[in-house]
């Protein structure tokens, strides 16, 4: 099971790639083309539009899966171990309800978006809008899992706050040993001196 999750958020990865190259390919040749020779492809607009709504949504469900969202962690780690749990417990349930919301209002739009038919493409708006069951759902997914290991202490301490740190301040905090060893040793020969 865990390998066709691998695969599907690698497919999803693979989707934000290409509509991000997508995006470059229609706009730099549009511009190239309105300013080198006078024309333009007329569906190059409304296409990395549309590329760029599904590159928000997916990247959105990669994002989540990697905890790359932003938030504060200033408050969670100082607590103690129960109070972490309820918080961590209480931001699953929240972001559950978001996207319970955000399924419910796509099927609300849903009939109005069938209809409506894009101006230049001439393609159904639920083909780009639609892509709000698929994230809702998956992030859903997502929610339920992290309650159910948290419902069943599967969770370690570590992992019940849900910023990662950032690749900079790794680097900084893997740095301050030396920095302190490296001043120890200059207040030694000082002292020696």
């Amino acid at each position: 099971m865990q390998k066709i999750i691998d695969l599907f958020f690698k497919l999803l990865e693979f989707l934000v790639v290409a509509c991000l190259v997508a995006m470059v390919i229609m706009v730099f040749g549009n511009v190239v083309l309105r300013y080198g020779f006078n024309s333009g492809i007329s569906i190059s607009d409304e296409m990395s539009r549309y590329c760029f709504i599904w590159l928000t949504y997916l990247g959105a469900m990669v994002a989540m899966r990697e905890k790359g969202h932003l938030g504060v962690d200033t408050l969670v780690r100082r607590l103690s171990l129960g109070g972490k749990k309820l918080c961590f417990f209480l931001s699953e349930v929240m972001m559950l309800g978001c996207n319970v919301l955000f399924f419910w209002g796509t099927w609300k739009m849903h009939d109005l978006q069938v209809t409506n038919i894009s101006v230049v493409v001439g393609i159904s708006m639920i083909w780009i809008y639609g892509i709000g069951y698929v994230t809702a759902s998956v992030m859903a997914a997502m929610n339920l899992n992290q309650l159910r290991l948290l419902l069943t202490g599967r969770l370690k301490e570590e992992d019940l706050v849900m910023v990662v740190e950032s690749e900079d301040t790794v680097v900084l905090d893997e740095l301050k040993p030396k920095a302190a060893s490296h001043v120890s040793m200059n207040s030694e020969v000082r002292g020696r001196a």
